[in-house]
């Protein structure tokens, strides 16, 4: 089953450059603008590269969840619908998973109601709302999920853009506050640690260019937003350093940390 919510607010701006629109066309889709191709046209091969690895890793990390029993999951800032989505990996696993995604851009919410499909046992959910509501976003998904049971938060490449003044880890502790025991924190954030100084100022100023925010944090600022949860091995590693019952992937350098933490 698939439902959806749709707000006032949901008129697509093509005149500005958006963080969904961008990592589509870096992803090789086709559901992005003139502002955003030229976004992305400007930035080095590597940030490509970065995408790929990083949503191979959200395939990853979360098919390992769902191995675990955990059948819920929260996406926030769930990017254009590019297949496999989250639901349709995690639904492989556990046919029965109840899925809720949640992004701040209305082509996200178009293009989910068209593409976004569900498995006749699980079910699959959808907001526009933007992680800076924290609340909107609980209160939406608690007439989806049961937060008496363990759930999945996933925050896939989505912290980064957000500035310190807009406290990232005040919105991260709400959002995980929220949880049961046993439910985890699915995480990837963009840092320079891996990369060249010159390819990573070029990659955040073009993104500065384009009217948006790209915070290159590093490994300790990372980590903050595991505080108090316990990490799965490997811990907060590079993206293709994630993998617990698959192949490991080849290594590359890449501008990604991730990691998988469980709540105590």
């Amino acid at each position: 089953m698939t439902t959806g919510q749709d707000t006032p607010a949901s008129r697509i701006d093509t005149s500005r450059p958006h963080p969904a629109r961008v990592y589509d066309f870096l992803l090789g889709g086709k559901d992005n603008y003139l502002v955003d191709q030229q976004v992305g046209e400007k930035l080095p091969e590597v940030a490509r590269r970065a995408c790929l690895l990083n949503r191979a890793f959200m395939h990853r990390a979360s098919a390992w969840v769902a191995g675990t029993g955990v059948d819920q999951f929260l996406d926030i800032g769930t990017g254009i619908p590019t297949e496999p989505n989250l639901h349709q990996v995690v639904q492989a696993v556990a046919p029965a998973a109840r899925v809720v995604y949640t992004d701040n851009d209305p082509i996200v919410l178009r293009h989910a109601e068209a593409l976004l499909t569900s498995t006749p046992q699980g079910v699959t959910s959808y907001i526009e709302a933007d992680v800076r509501d924290p609340e909107t976003i609980l209160a939406h998904a608690r007439e989806v999920l049961d937060f008496d049971r363990p759930i999945a938060l996933s925050l896939i490449a989505l912290m980064h853009f957000l500035t310190d003044e807009e406290d990232p880890y005040g919105l991260t502790r709400t959002l995980v506050d929220a949880l049961p025991s046993g439910s985890y924190l699915i995480l990837s954030h963009g840092t320079a640690d891996f990369l060249p100084a010159e390819l990573s100022e070029r990659i955040g100023s073009t993104y500065r260019e384009g009217g948006m925010t790209l915070l290159a944090r590093d490994r300790a600022q990372v980590e903050r937003f595991f505080e108090g949860l316990e990490f799965v091995a490997p811990g907060l590693v590079s993206g293709p350093e994630w993998y617990k019952d698959t192949p490991a992937p080849e290594y590359e350098p890449n501008g990604v940390y991730v990691g998988v933490a469980r709540v105590r």
